[in-house]
């Protein structure tokens, strides 16, 4: 029985493994859930069968790292991207918008964009959500860790503001977090790829931040 590998992207000491991962997204693009094999992975790194398992324990420990290697840059992108805006209430919208509209980086990060690779791949990834959540649901909520920690700081800076209701922002985010990761899951998967209608998704992520809005405000 192999044994499943830390969940750690960020190992600088091993770009082989950070190789794989990024191999792994751009399969899951190309052919979806179907066309991540480990054989494929083999096959695009040269690497013996032992290294991968040295690696990871299998193909849902693969399918977790790329969650976290795809969360942990839209985290960065956020980040990054809230600081020209002041009010907390703003730059949390400005978070669950990108996510409901499947711009960037959710595009690349949970394949949310309407492109037909895209489409595959968010796809399979919303299945790979929903049934990883159910088999191992410490491991998905750490890959996820890093939008949650975000979306928490900006529901406490609305508490400390008065604009929040309080409560715990923990608890806050991950309903706010779920319920638009679910919603945005539930549309992927009743889409082709490739025909998302864009007017439909603008009116879902109003609809959605206006619904968190209305749960959230003090």
């Amino acid at each position: 029985m192999s044994v499943a590998k830390p969940l750690n992207v960020a190992q600088e000491d091993d770009p082989r493994r950070r190789e794989i991962i990024e191999i792994a997204d751009g399969l899951l693009e190309q052919d979806g859930l179907e066309g991540l094999t480990i054989r494929a992975i083999l096959q695009r790194t040269g690497l013996a069968r032992r290294a991968f398992y040295e690696r990871f324990g299998g193909k849902d420990d693969l399918v977790l790292a790329v969650f976290e290697y795809t969360i942990q840059n839209a985290a960065t992108y956020f980040a990054d991207r809230i600081n020209a805006v002041a009010d907390p209430l703003d730059q949390l919208q400005l978070i669950v918008t990108a996510i409901a509209l499947g711009s960037a980086p959710f595009e690349t990060a949970e394949g949310l964009s309407a492109g037909g690779g895209a489409g595959r791949r968010g796809a399979a990834m919303s299945r790979e959500h929903l049934r990883l959540a159910e088999s191992r649901p410490r491991e998905l909520e750490s890959a996820l860790r890093p939008l949650l920690d975000l979306i928490a700081d900006l529901l406490a800076k609305g508490m400390a503001a008065g604009v929040v209701r309080p409560t715990a922002p923990a608890t806050l985010a991950t309903l706010v977090y779920n319920l638009v990761s679910t919603t945005v899951h539930a549309e992927l998967l009743t889409e082709e790829p490739g025909t998302a209608d864009q007017a439909r998704r603008a009116a879902l992520a109003n609809d959605l931040w206006e619904f968190c809005r209305r749960a959230i405000i003090a």
